[in-house]
This record gives structure tokens, sequence and C-alpha cells, in this order.
């Protein structure tokens, strides 16, 4: 780095989703079934909306499972255990990163490009009583394997002024707001950045559409585009998801560089689709120190076993796959959740020894993310946490709404706001000040 000053079923998620050329995700969606030698249509993923739908959505907790058992993160194929942290590090963790770069998120390719940052803007100002500097910066990809292709991700770092290696947490968002919120007043409560900021801390803000479009249609362009000549996905090739976490490598990699910041104590948060993508971040990225992953759901934290909230038929369908491998696709038909070789206990075990909250509304305003879901799936995380010598969850039973619990390596927390991580940021910044402050 160098340094320069299916069916489409109505669901929750798609409220967010941007203008698309919906004719060309769907020729995409269609040509990754052929490549996976599927000539029948997927299962249909649930309807979040219409309660008389023959798909429609389940929140019944009876009608949750059965599902199989949960793949053991601290067993070999062969079966047996894995006996010690040295296994699990040389041996059983690089397996289950196997399976989910081959079987969910795709693997990085590696002419990944080199990435040039550079601050386009300097502002010195005032935010919430704390002089601080703003910095927009822009990370432009090396594209001369595919110069038609143009990748600039996009970056605002505010950190204290006159302040040098303070902590930063690292959001995937959008500097200048969401397009979809604009016009809105703001939440109730104070600002996630004015908290962060009153600590001493720093906060960034990285645009994942920068980096990759959020558009199935789009997969020929970006950052999967780019190092594909602008070629189709191969099926085991990197989804969105990935993509995303790959620009936050590159965020840190600018980090590491800015004197104003502590990269080796740089924390990520993300809601939704990009909650889902914080995780597999912090999956991937051993840099990040820790995480706030607010109301996931499915392909995030939540398990993918489940048979409550939105399901895999969700994410393999033509408005969500490109988030995915194209070889997630193949759980939604002829295969289904239950023969997936991982689940999402697993990805929370990649983050593993770092510490990690889990963040969602109660179980009847954020239901579409099946907050017990989530819970489940932090609780089985707990056995690698504690080989490595880590505190699990230290909690087995689901608890109610406004209940943290945050004495170990992983924390829980619903609450009352719904779809947003707002109420449990200052949670989040007690649990992380543990970490960066030793508090």
């Amino acid at each position: 780095m160098a340094v320069a000053v299916g069916l489409a079923v109505a669901t929750p998620a798609a409220a967010q989703f941007p203008q698309r050329d919906v004719a060309a995700g769907q020729a995409e969606h269609a040509r990754m079934l052929k490549s996976l030698g599927i000539d029948k249509p997927l299962r249909p993923g649930v309807d979040g909306y219409n309660k008389a739908a023959p798909n429609a959505v389940n929140y019944d907790e009876a009608k949750a499972g059965p599902f199989s058992l949960l793949p053991d993160p601290l067993a070999f194929p062969d079966g047996r255990p894995v006996p010690d942290a040295d296994a699990w590090w040389k041996t059983r963790r690089p397996q289950l990163v196997e399976l989910f770069e081959r079987e969910e998120h795709g693997r990085i390719p590696k002419n990944a490009p080199k990435v040039t940052w550079t601050v386009v803007k300097e502002t010195k100002t005032v935010r919430a009583g704390v002089p601080v500097v703003e910095k927009r910066l822009a990370g432009v990809a090396d594209n001369r394997r595919a110069p038609s292709i143009s990748v600039t991700l996009d970056l605002l770092v505010v950190t204290p002024e006159g302040k040098t290696g303070v902590p930063l947490i690292l959001e995937l968002g959008f500097p200048d707001g969401p397009p979809w919120a604009r016009n809105r007043p703001p939440p109730p409560g104070p600002d996630w950045r004015d908290l962060v900021l009153a600590r001493g801390w720093g906060y960034a803000i990285l645009d994942p559409t920068s980096v990759q479009a959020d558009d199935p249609g789009k997969l020929n362009q970006g950052i999967i585009g780019l190092t594909n000549r602008g070629h189709p996905r191969k099926p085991d090739d990197w989804g969105a998801l990935r993509a995303w976490g790959w620009g936050v490598s590159r965020s840190i990699d600018y980090f590491e560089t800015d004197p104003a910041i502590d990269a080796k104590r740089v924390g990520i948060e993300g809601l939704s689709r990009y909650g889902k993508g914080a995780l597999v971040a912090m999956a991937y990225e051993p840099r990040l120190a820790v995480g706030l992953i607010a109301s996931s759901g499915e392909g995030g934290a939540k398990l993918h076993r489940r048979k409550r909230g939105e399901q895999v038929e969700n994410l393999a369908a033509e408005g969500e796959h490109h988030w995915m491998a194209g070889n997630f696709l193949k759980y939604a038909g002829p295969l289904t959740a239950d023969e997936l070789p991982v689940d999402s206990h697993e990805l929370i075990a990649l983050v593993a020894p770092r510490p990690l909250f889990i963040s969602v509304g109660n179980d009847e305003a954020d239901a579409w993310t099946d907050p017990r879901g989530m819970f489940m799936a932090t609780v089985a995380a707990g056995p690698v946490y504690r080989l490595l010598g880590k505190k699990d969850l230290g909690a087995t039973t689901f608890p109610a709404p406004l209940t943290l619990i945050a004495d170990g390596d992983l924390a829980f927390r619903q609450h009352e706001g719904g779809h947003t991580p707002g109420p449990n940021w200052p949670f989040f910044l007690d649990f992380a000040a543990r970490y960066f402050e030793g508090k």
C-alpha cells in the first residue's frame, strides 16, 4: 500500500435495496445456477410481509426446529477432538476457513490489487465539543488488469485534534449518511460518533458500496469485477460480504500509516447486511481487535439451521445471492441448510480469542433477524473461546430484553429500539474499553 497526502419475495431487507438493474441480477443468478448444474428452481425464501403467503416467514418458536446437530468446531473431520490451542491454530481453524471460503463467502483472489490512499480533504472542526481532524480519503485500486473498471474506496476518518495513537471504531456505512435516511429526523438518543469522541477515541466510516456495489447485476464491476477482468464469477469466487471485508483490511492498511491512530486498537461495527459484513471481516482479518455485530441475522450471527426469521433460501435468491459465494446457492436446492458443513457459531469462533458483542433488537421488533438464533450461535462458539483461554458468554438461557451479558469475551444484549445498534452503543463502548484501556 502507498499513502499520499432465486425467486423474488418480499423481505424487510428489500426496503434498503438501492435502484438496481433487476434483469441483470436475474441473469447473473440464472448463470450461476447453470454453472452449478442446477436446472430446477430453488426453494423460495420466506415472505416477511404477507402472513397468508404459502412461504410466510415463521416466528413461532415451536416451529423453529428440529434441525440437525450443529457441526462441532472442536472436532476434526474424522471425529477426533481438537486437543489444544496449537491444534486449533495449525489445523482446525484453517479447515474451517477453507469450508467457509468454498461454501459461503468465496475466496479473495491472489491478484487482488494494491490500493493507494490519498487524503482528498482534511478539515479541522469541532464535533460535540471535541476539536477533531476530519480526513476524507480515496483508496484507488490498481486497475491495470482491467483499465475499464475503476474502484475507489471511500473512507472518512475523524480523530481528536492533537492526539496520537488513539483507538478507533470503524463503521461499515456511509460517510455522508445512508441515502434512505437523509430526509428523516435523526434517531433518538446520542450519536455513536459523539460517544466515541467523548472517550478520546476516533472513528471511521467506510462505504462498502465503494468497494463492491450491493447489486447482483454489478458483479462484473467493483473489486470483484476488477479482479475477474469483467468476467463472470466462478462458484467459489468471493461475494460482496467478503469484498466488503477486503475493503476493511485495506482501510487498516491506511490506519497503520496514520500516527493519529493505534492500528492495534481498531474495532468494527455494522448493522443488518453490514453487520454480516462486519462479522465476516472480523473472522478473516486478525488485525481487528473488537466487534459490534448488530442485527446481522441470516448470513451473519444467526444459525443457518434455525427455521425462524430469514432463511438460507432468502440469501440464495436473486436479490441477495451476490453477498455469498456461488456455491452457497446449492443449499437452497438441491441441498438444505442442514447439509451445510459449517454454521454461524463457527464463524463467530473464527473471531476467537478477540472480544465480540452481538447486538439485536428484541424478539418482537427485530424478529426477522432471529435474536434467539444469534444467541444460540454465540453460546455454541463458547468452547473455542475457552480452549483459547478466554471466557465464553457465561449463559445458556435466552435472556429477557435489556439484559446485558458481558462478563466474558463474548457479549449479548437485546434492546427495545428495533433494527438499529443505537441503544447498545454505550454498552459496547464499555465492553471495548476493557480491551482498549484495560477498564
